[in-house]
């Protein structure tokens, strides 16, 4: 994709927005004091000003100038260094400074109440607010807001980390972009782009879902306000094209656990097309798999979150550069917010460390690779390892069930065989399909020596 094509996508040549007579050269609100530039790869820079009017832009040496067409203006920068605090320049007939400027590794944090949550509702929050006083650490919100066609900017600013600046801000993002500071050693950028009781096709273009017959259906949803089809990409996401990232990490599925099996298309669509918007590769999308909600329940049944679970799963399994952090430990039989976010946001840095960055390291629980079957057991097997299978806590494995050829489930018993599971079920003579933590609140205990969960699955699933 050309320059101009995605400086058009970004709204800034399409009419959104008509520029203003006599306009003076003004940079968009994401190029503000104190912001964080992406270091490593060329960096969009853009904003409004008169017709024909020439704007030069300096930073870290470099000097690129555009001329203003259709009141807009666009340039590219190198690839910049980590460091700072800099001063970017951006002159026409007036000269804007933009002071503090950082270049480091900026990410954006989106999704549904749960990446909303903020540090406040956390668990424990003095403790986060005692880590929070980093100036290498810059915050960026946007506004909670739809939209029905693209907007070009959104009214928001950046904020320096301080214990008052966080208390409102995602506590999982926090706890993600420390991790990032304390890991790699350079500036960071969070943006916070999230909006609680939101479905996936929200966050989704109308192209991206026109695009697909298996997608199109959704534009005839009746929803309202926020939960319409494209609503928050045209307000919350298309205004920050085509600002340099790193990646993307991501809370949401809980509006879409009705419709799993539509999930594992929508999604794996929402995240190719933000990418194709940005035209920066295919960069990492992280996201959170849905933690454990409602009430226990002691014999097998299906369950819609469980199937949500799974399309995320089925995401990691396919879409390239996905990650996902498990919480099975996490959630709240009776609260859809589990308030711990910390461990959230670092499983999904230990992700971000490996597909981000190439760091080696253990960022994943055990991951079900296949199945044997021998006379009354079903052998399996992982990826994913960490060390080595392990029961947390001791004990027998808890979680698995079992049937054989009348898909009948009934609570099995499991243990780590070296590195496979056994698993057998009392009256199950033959097995032929296995499930792992499939329930709306699962009770499981598998894990790696790295300490991290197994994510649910079954055998008799989609692969």
């Amino acid at each position: 994709m050309k320059f101009r094509d995605l400086i058009a996508r970004a709204g800034l040549a399409c009419g959104v927005m008509a520029a203003p007579a006599a306009a003076e050269v003004k940079p968009n609100p994401l190029f503000t004091d104190g912001m964080v530039l992406q270091q490593g790869r060329p960096v969009a820079v853009w904003g409004t000003a008169d017709d024909g009017e020439a704007v030069t832009v300096k930073f870290q040496g470099q000097e690129v100038k555009a001329t203003a067409k259709d009141g807009k203006w666009a340039v590219k920068l190198a690839s910049l260094a980590a460091g700072g605090p800099d001063i970017l320049s951006i002159k026409g007939t007036n000269e804007v400074v933009v002071k503090d400027v950082l270049v480091g590794e900026v990410w954006l944090a989106s999704g549904q109440s749960n990446m909303e949550w903020p540090v406040r509702a956390s668990t424990e929050p003095e403790s986060v607010r005692a880590t929070a006083d980093d100036p290498m650490i810059r915050l960026f919100s946007v506004p909670r807001v739809g939209a029905d066609e693209p907007r070009p900017t959104v009214e928001a600013s950046w904020k320096p980390c301080t214990p008052a600046n966080i208390d409102n801000f995602s506590a999982v993002a926090f706890a993600f972009g420390k991790q990032l500071r304390k890991a790699l050693g350079v500036p960071v950028g969070l943006i916070n782009t999230s909006y609680g009781g939101t479905p996936a096709e929200a966050w989704t273009s109308r192209e991206a879902l026109e695009a697909d017959p298996a997608l199109k259906e959704i534009l005839g949803y009746n929803s309202k306000g926020s939960g319409r089809p494209a609503v928050l990409y045209n307000a919350m996401i298309a205004p920050l094209i085509p600002y340099g990232i790193r990646g993307a990490i991501w809370y949401q599925g809980e509006s879409n656990a009705s419709r799993a099996a539509q999930y594992r298309v929508l999604f794996p669509a929402m995240i190719a097309d933000w990418r194709r918007r940005f035209d920066q590769g295919d960069f990492p999308f992280l996201f959170v798999q849905l933690a454990p909600f409602m009430a226990r329940k002691d014999v097998p049944s299906e369950s819609q979150w469980a199937e949500l679970r799974e399309a995320q799963s089925l995401t990691k399994a396919h879409v390239p550069a996905a990650g996902m952090a498990v919480i099975t430990e996490l959630g709240d039989e009776k609260d859809i917010h589990p308030k711990q976010k910390e461990p959230v946001g670092a499983r999904l840095a230990l992700e971000a460390l490996r597909i981000a960055y190439g760091k080696d390291v253990v960022s994943s629980g055990p991951t079900y690779k296949d199945t044997k079957f021998d006379g009354n057991k079903a052998i399996l097997g992982f990826d994913d390892l960490g060390g080595g299978l392990v029961a947390k806590g001791g004990g027998p494995l808890t979680g698995f069930t079992v049937a054989g050829a009348d898909k009948k489930f009934v609570n099995a018993q499991a243990e780590v065989v070296g590195d496979t599971v056994v698993v057998t079920g009392e009256g199950v003579a033959e097995p032929k399909a296995v499930r792992f933590g499939w329930a709306d609140f699962p009770i499981v205990n598998l894990y790696n020596k790295a300490d991290l969960p197994a994510s649910p699955f079954r055998t008799d699933g989609p692969r």
